[in-house]
């Protein structure tokens, strides 16, 4: 048979699909130095994975470089399509790997562990859940999180943190009794049910269950006052009095109980954050966030989905309900799964109203803010602040590294109150006491152009003359030291060509072209600088982008929050004025009392008349006004 009548090569990776079987099952990617890259699942084990070989055009861009790099398939047939999702999270929390959803370090995440199987527990914290008997709490998302809730338990409840050999023989008691973390098994102060009631009351308050503490307490107080043991009841008022502190810090989640989790996600670019509450009863017993990996060109329900799963995979407790901010991929399989661990029926479900939905909702706000915070924590750590300077000083081609850094935004709507903001960053890290605020003073309606060379002519209006006069010979006395006479190393405008085209008129115009100029526009996070044309895109994961963004939504803030400001007065002012007989002296008046425009619009006629300078008839025309 010559060349011409041979049949093409079959790709080795598609002969081991050609073998896989219809069942439900787990498959395995591997790279070719054997590297696990990806671990999926799957109905119909053939079926799904001869999807990621079809035509290129039509597969999405991370499926085509999984793809590429794959050499070997391996496989694991389970029994049901639940089977499969179970093992899908357990491999890939012990292999991470790189083409997965997977939780950051989670084979790292820490629990605590009740030695319940000890004659005299303890509670400890633990990075395995093994079956000895112990009852396990978590995973807590950090070791910060599972450190504060143990201080919380070790306050309310004195059980032992040492670690002797409890013979009640001791003679006397350590600091921890004086200071009511203990009750003294050591030397016999406690019988061993005293001791394990201290425990049971521990391990209901970390299911969430502190109402049932809370009348547990009261209950035993009771009883040892009516058997006039004085002490010990005050012993047990202030425990209760402590434990009722803690709970009513606790969010209110519902006015009817619930058992329930729920799981909100936030994404910005390459990153994203699952915040959770656990809600116990009608509250929010506790509180965690959840940074993930590979989440680029993921969806929402396959991130869910994923981390719902890995989450569970190794969590000590499955409640009844699971609220979810967005519908799971697979959600009867995780179902399933979570039936299978509870051993009752799980509901998963994304709420579309009522308290559910706000629950979600609240939910979804603290996510982004962990998201931002995680940012923020990110930035302040003084290495990668170091490392994103110089990546900006040499992506930006800048003469020095910019160690003084300021930003500039504008608020208006529809042309009102327009203003401006100035943060200024030094080494990375926010000058709050330099921050500046302007309000607009010589633009008439929505000219952000206008606005921002006013702002900028402004602020180095100051520098430019004295640097005039030093050209000239002259002496330059400064009278005070101000952070106006600092020239920065790096000024960015929140826009892009336009605002960027502004800022550098106004730097020619004022004899200061070295001052280094950028705009960052935000739809694509572009980058503009003087005399290149093409924008500057730095990568999503790199550290002078995240600082540029930080600096550049602290500006937004700091403007929105000064507009916001001044248009809420406005129109306060606005009102009042049309009123007869409400003048300024009267106006202040009023404010002083109510406070706010709504807090005045509440209040009845009596409240009004009795402020000072008002008689009832005003107080009748202000309410009918109003």
């Amino acid at each position: 048979m010559n060349d011409q009548q041979r049949p093409p090569a079959v790709n080795p990776v598609l002969r081991q699909v050609q073998a896989l079987p219809e069942k439900p099952g787990v498959y395995i990617m591997r790279d070719v130095r054997g590297d696990v890259i990806y671990i999926g699942k799957a109905r119909r084990l053939r079926d799904r994975v001869r999807s990621y070989f079809g035509s290129s055009r039509s597969l999405e861009p991370k499926i085509r470089a999984l793809a590429e790099q794959v050499t070997t398939l391996e496989h694991v047939v389970t029994n049901t399509e639940a089977e499969a999702l179970h093992l899908e999270a357990t491999l890939v929390k012990r292999h991470q790997p790189v083409f997965n959803v997977r939780l950051k370090d989670d084979k790292h995440y820490p629990y605590l562990k009740v030695d319940v199987q000890n004659a005299w527990p303890r509670v400890t914290i633990t990075r395995r859940v093994e079956d000895d008997g112990a009852r396990y709490f978590g995973p807590y998302a950090s070791a910060g999180s599972v450190r504060r809730t143990l201080d919380v338990v070790n306050k309310l409840f004195p059980w032992r943190s040492c670690t002797k050999e409890i013979t009640g023989t001791d003679p006397r008691p350590c600091l921890d009794y004086y200071i009511k973390r203990c009750i003294a098994p050591c030397t016999a102060y406690c019988t061993p049910e005293e001791y394990r009631e201290v425990i049971d009351q521990t391990i209901l308050f970390l299911e969430g269950r502190s109402n049932e503490v809370k009348q547990h307490l009261r209950t035993e107080m009771e009883q040892a006052s009516d058997a006039l043991e004085f002490e010990r009841a005050a012993r047990i008022r202030d425990q209760l009095t402590a434990v009722e502190r803690v709970t009513e810090r606790q969010q209110m989640a519902t006015t009817t109980p619930l058992d329930a989790d729920v799981f909100a996600l936030a994404r910005k670019d390459d990153e994203a954050c699952v915040q959770a509450f656990f809600v116990r009863g009608t509250v929010v017993a506790d509180t965690d966030s959840f940074m993930l990996d590979g989440t680029q060109d993921a969806s929402d329900r396959e991130i869910l989905g994923a981390f719902a799963a890995q989450f569970y995979e190794s969590a000590t407790y499955v409640p009844r309900l699971v609220l979810l901010s967005a519908e799971p991929d697979d959600r009867e399989d995780l179902e399933a799964m979570l039936r299978e661990r509870r051993g009752t029926v799980v509901e998963v479900h994304v709420p579309e109203r009522g308290e559910k939905r706000a629950l979600v909702a609240t939910a979804e706000e603290n996510a982004r803010e962990a998201l931002r915070m995680h940012h923020v924590r990110w930035i302040a750590d003084r290495d990668n602040t170091e490392s994103a300077l110089t990546v900006l000083q040499e992506e930006l081609d800048l003469p020095t590294r910019p160690e003084r850094i300021e930003c500039y935004d504008i608020s208006t709507i529809q042309g009102t109150n327009t203003v401006a903001s100035m943060v200024v960053f030094k080494h990375g890290q926010p000058a709050n006491s330099e921050y500046r605020r302007f309000r607009i003073k010589t633009v008439e309606g929505q000219d952000d152009f206008a606005s921002m060379r006013e702002v900028l002519t402004r602020r180095f209006k100051r520098v430019a003359e004295r640097r005039r006069a030093e050209l000239s010979g002259q002496t330059v006395e400064i009278e005070e030291p101000s952070p106006w006479d600092e020239i920065p190393d790096l000024v960015i405008i929140d826009g892009g060509k336009g605002q960027l085209g502004v800022a550098l008129d106004v730097m020619r115009d004022l004899g200061l072209r070295d001052v280094p100029v950028c705009g960052l526009a935000k739809q694509q996070e572009e980058i503009f600088v003087a005399d290149v044309a093409e924008s500057i895109m730095l990568p999503r994961t790199s550290e002078a982008l995240y600082l540029v963004q930080r600096i550049r939504d602290e500006a937004h803030r700091f403007a929105i929050t000064y507009h916001r400001k001044l248009r809420a007065k406005a129109a306060t002012q606005s009102v009042l004025d049309t009123i007869p007989g409400i003048g300024p002296k009267r106006k202040r008046a009023l404010m002083r009392k109510f406070g706010s425009l709504k807090a005045l619009r509440e209040a009845d006629v009596d409240e009004i008349a009795a402020t000072v300078g008002f008689t009832r008839r005003l107080a009748e025309t202000v309410k009918r006004s109003l």
